[in-house]
């Protein structure tokens, strides 16, 4: 089990120590608050390169008590995987700050929060890890700066953290002459959190498409895949000038890219 430490904010500073301890010894019962339509990231997939920090926002609602005083409450969205959310839940991950929130009545917050995702770091129980890519539950968590629990709440909604991809393409010769054969070769490559780097993405189905000239769409010639480094090569015939590129679909761990065209002159 992996656990990101989080700490919440609320008219001071509430560390949630429920987060450290195993479930076993976890926090009492916290404050009678439920939370609705948490949205991370715009409900788009998280995308995070090698080394840079990616930060996206997420909304959500918090129903409470109208005797709870919103100034002593401190809530946070989390993303999890396991059964529950919580001490237990295989990974955990949570923002550096509790979010934000306004009064919309007396029962009623509307909420904002950030969340970090590092895949460097100077403290390395916050770095990601390649693994970690894929799909997490969304949930949130809540507690307040008496210290009385910490309340959690799971199954909120999922979302795909991915590595970031790239891919390039280099069709030749150029110029050719129509009838003759062109080479495009290329690489797929993503994000690699353990190392840092860009690793080839091996054996993936990518597309080698076409665009003739003074066209504004591609059209598919082939499907291949990459070889153990992520590298592509394969052949076609010169027909008209225009643009070649591969294009790749990603997949719940990656996102998709497209390589941009490169121009071949037949003649």
């Amino acid at each position: 089990m992996r656990i990101r430490a989080l700490v919440l904010a609320a008219s001071g500073a509430v560390a949630l120590s429920a987060l450290a301890v195993p479930a076993a010894q976890a926090a009492p019962a916290g404050p009678a608050v439920t939370f609705s339509q948490l949205k991370v990231n715009s409900g788009k997939n998280i995308v995070v390169g090698s080394t840079a920090t990616v930060t996206v926002s997420a909304t959500y609602t918090v129903t409470k008590p109208a005797s709870l005083d919103p100034n002593t409450l401190g809530t946070a969205p989390v993303l999890y995987r396991g059964a529950t959310v919580g001490p237990n839940s295989d990974d955990l991950l949570g923002g550096d700050d509790a979010g934000t929130c306004t009064v919309s009545s007396s029962t009623v917050l509307k909420c904002t929060a950030k969340i970090q995702f590092r895949p460097k770091s100077s403290d390395e129980d916050l770095d990601l890890f390649s693994s970690e890519a894929g799909t997490w539950k969304l949930g949130a968590v809540a507690a307040t700066e008496t210290g009385d629990g910490v309340t959690w709440q799971g199954d909120l909604g999922t979302t795909h953290l991915q590595r970031r991809s790239t891919l390039t393409v280099n069709a030749s010769p150029e110029p050719v002459k129509k009838g003759k054969t062109i080479t495009v070769t290329g690489k797929l490559a993503r994000a690699n959190w353990d190392s840092n780097t860009y690793a080839g993405y091996s054996t993936q189905p990518v597309k080698l498409q076409f665009r003739k000239k003074g066209s504004s769409t591609y059209t598919t010639l082939k499907t291949i895949k990459t070889t153990s480094t992520g590298t592509l090569k394969t052949t076609t015939t010169a027909t008209v000038d225009g643009y070649y590129r591969y294009s790749f679909a990603g997949t719940t761990t990656t996102p998709g890219a497209s390589a941009t065209g490169d121009y071949v002159d037949v003649q």
